[in-house]
């Protein structure tokens, strides 16, 4: 199984950054797909997941109304966009993916993720 993040960058505080997690090795249809982000110094953050069942969603409160994750089954690809970005979301970002037992639950714990990418890094600067 690989997972293989994409579509980071250098942006300026308000512009959007489109991040690709493209999965290889298993069918993304029965997974749940998360994002999380770490910054330097600090802890890991679970910024959003999507369920595999209806597509429902979660976003931490840093990010709601910014930030929109999806996923396209037939590539096997997750994407998260990233609107009106701020200096504070700067960190490597990396996708990962979960087989839950339950389709409909929208996993946002992180030590439930079974595989996950090696990460890209995601910059504003002013």
């Amino acid at each position: 199984v690989q997972l293989v993040e994409s579509g980071g960058g250098l942006v300026q505080p308000g512009g959007s950054l489109r991040l690709s997690c493209a999965v290889s090795g298993l069918r993304l249809d029965f997974y749940a797909i998360g994002w999380f982000r770490q910054a330097p110094g600090k802890e890991r953050e679970g910024v959003s997941c999507i369920n595999s069942s209806d597509n429902s969603t979660y976003y931490s409160e840093s990010v709601k109304g910014r930030f929109t994750i999806s996923r396209d089954n037939a590539k096997n690809t997750g994407y998260l966009q990233m609107n009106s970005l701020k200096p504070e979301d700067t960190a490597v970002y990396r996708c990962a993916v979960d087989l839950p037992a339950d389709a409909d639950y929208i996993d946002k714990t992180t030590s439930n993720y079974d595989y996950w990418g090696q990460g890209t890094q995601v910059t504003v600067f002013s």
